[in-house]
């Protein structure tokens, strides 16, 4: 088993050397493209100065395409940041609960539902059909001195019932 980890380390340390010199070569090769060899024997000072002049003008050239380019990166690399944050809260966020069963009253589900816009409270028994029933005579209640006076078939019984209350 050791010596299967000691053959890949050795593997992978070649390929890493080999990829190394394969991108050497490949910068060497985009320069060459670039930029040819300079040949500056038998020019004149006019034509050196000139020289110069295009190679600070290449130059500027190729500093505003790498900013540009480190913009770019830049921003992609954000774009890339944040939408890993979106994937990893989507995939924390939207788990499916276990439902239960509540009981809820219908004055808190309205609450629930309507918000802050519930304020009155509505009486679901009051819509219903009303049905009338005979209603039983309540006798009134009233000064019991009248009670007195209307049961009194006789006025000898008031006059006494008077006389003993002063």
């Amino acid at each position: 088993m050791l010596g299967l980890k000691i053959r890949l380390l050795a593997v992978a340390a070649q390929m890493l050397q080999e990829d190394t010199q394969q991108k050497i070569k490949e910068r060497e090769d985009a320069l060459a493209e670039r930029v040819p060899p300079l040949n500056l024997s038998g020019l004149s000072l006019q034509e050196l100065q000139d020289l110069c002049k295009d190679l600070h003008h290449k130059i500027d050239v190729v500093d505003e395409e790498h900013y540009d380019i480190g913009l770019k990166v830049s921003k992609n690399d954000k774009e890339i940041q944040d939408m890993n944050l979106k994937i990893t809260e989507l995939q924390s966020k939207f788990k499916k609960p276990t439902l239960r069963r509540v009981k809820i009253s219908a004055e808190a589900m309205l609450s629930v539902l309507l918000g802050s816009k519930h304020k009155e409270s509505f009486d679901f028994k009051a819509n219903l059909k009303t049905v009338k029933k005979e209603e039983e005579k309540k006798e009134e209640v009233t000064d019991w001195r009248k009670n007195v006076e209307a049961m009194s078939g006789m006025e000898g019984r008031k006059k006494l019932f008077d006389a003993s209350g002063n």
